[in-house]
């Protein structure tokens, strides 16, 4: 790593890891029996938190892409059995991994950037801190990095020891989800409509592919115009790479405005009609009076925005968490052990 490298590190260490200690309680939270706490590692493994903001802050200072794709994996993983670190297990005689599913196949990226944090932690503290932790803990970074609001991460999950490529396929909003069916996968999660709404702001950074909405670019039958709540303009400008046919792969952001800032300004998008994806849209023109209001608040109101995100990160994060002698911690996030 540069000296400059080192340093925007250790800048972003001093930022997320000591002021969040005292800024925000960090009780344990429950779900059902099981507890998490924000001082799991306190004893076992004090610099664990420190370790893995210094690599999300270098993999984000060499891709600005990078933390938009580690929130992502936090999303995908708790939506699949929980929080359980599933979505990183690749392929093996017993397990078929979810990186093939629809909602992650040639889309879900960032596993060399956790392969790091892993092999530093297991370095630093062996078989101590899960992969299912490191997720958590490199979402929250990741949107501090970029300009976002902090919380405190409660910690000690431990790691599934099986994938779900039926559970990601099924359980995760597709883009082209209707407004009621993303309100039920959302409330089999335990979450309500003001998480879903926080949460889908997530897209103020990030990237989709021309695949992910071309529909919305040639809507109208016959005249193939675009869908009637997408700004003409902003589709004439999509059109281009985003042809009919072709261009599949092609990426655009998902706010263009401030593509690598995370700010309000997705919720300002929707409001002039410029979501990209249909799921984002229909916040707004879904019919449900209750998403397109907190869609109107968030815009006219960062803080409030950023004040839901962050608890329903939080609450997200304790989806399902296997905790005790539930699971295990693996020494490689892509692979279970071999020793039970």
């Amino acid at each position: 790593m540069s000296a400059a490298m080192a340093a925007f590190a250790f800048l972003i260490v001093i930022a997320i890891v000591f002021p969040l200690a005292s800024a925000f309680p960090s009780p344990p939270v429950s779900w059902g029996q099981q507890q998490l706490d924000p001082h799991f590692y306190d004893h076992s493994c004090p610099q664990a938190q420190q370790i893995v903001a210094s690599i999300v802050g270098k993999a984000h200072y060499q891709d600005p892409r990078m933390a938009a794709s580690l929130l992502r994996l936090h999303f995908h993983d708790c939506f699949v059995k929980g929080c359980d670190a599933s979505i990183l297990l690749d392929s093996s005689a017993t397990i078929t991994s979810e990186k093939r599913s629809n909602p992650n196949r040639d889309s879900a990226r960032g596993f060399e950037v956790i392969d790091e944090i892993k092999a530093t932690l297991e370095a630093a503290c062996p078989h101590t801190v899960s992969c299912a932790d490191i997720l958590a803990l490199a979402a929250r970074d990741s949107t501090v990095m970029t300009g976002g609001p902090g919380w405190i991460v409660p910690l000690g999950r431990r790691d599934s020891r099986g994938a779900s490529v039926q559970g990601s396929n099924n359980d995760i909003p597709a883009p082209n989800n209707t407004l009621p069916t993303i309100i039920t996968k959302f409330k089999l999660q335990g979450l309500d409509i003001v998480d879903l709404v926080a949460l889908l702001g997530s897209h103020t950074i990030g990237d989709s592919r021309c695949t992910s909405f071309r529909q919305r670019l040639y809507n109208q039958t016959g005249n193939g115009l675009p869908d009637f709540t997408l700004d003409a303009s902003y589709a004439a400008a999509l059109r281009p790479r985003c042809p009919r046919s072709g261009g599949d792969q092609n990426l655009f952001f998902l706010d263009p405005v401030t593509p690598f800032k995370f700010d309000n300004q997705y919720y300002r998008n929707l409001l002039a009609h410029r979501g990209l994806l249909s799921s984002d849209e229909v916040l707004l023109t879904g019919g449900n009076p209750a998403t397109a209001e907190l869609v109107e608040l968030y815009a006219a109101n960062q803080d409030i925005f950023f004040a839901h995100f962050a608890q329903s990160m939080v609450k997200m994060g304790n989806i399902s968490p296997l905790t005790g002698g539930n699971g295990e911690v693996r020494t490689n996030c892509r692979r279970v052990n071999h020793n039970y």
